[in-house]
């Protein structure tokens, strides 16, 4: 008498929404200002994002350079947060809705 060999019934799952179809995302923007020193700026990059020397620099010429830099993408509750702590230290930041 031959094994009868059973397969697992798999059934293939829906694909879930497009990216798109996410609630828009919030950008923690900071704007450039003639009060606070460069290495200032890195600074409050680092302690507030926990982001490495290189990476600060490259946002605060940024900010320098072109007037502005995007920081962060993310929650509105954590862009509310960003910029708070941002403002904390004396920077010009807002957030507003991704595009």
């Amino acid at each position: 008498m031959a094994d009868t060999e059973v397969l697992p019934n798999i059934e293939h799952e829906a694909k879930t929404g497009s990216k798109s179809d996410l609630a828009p995302g919030w950008l923690v923007i900071c704007w450039n200002d003639p009060i606070n020193l460069m290495t200032y700026v890195m600074h409050v990059f680092q302690t507030v994002f926990g982001w490495n020397r290189a990476k600060a620099e490259v946002h605060m010429l940024e900010v320098h350079r072109q007037g502005k830099s995007v920081l962060a993408r993310t929650t509105m509750e954590k862009a509310e947060h960003y910029v708070h702590e941002l403002q904390k230290y004396t920077l010009h930041a807002t957030m507003e809705r991704e595009p």
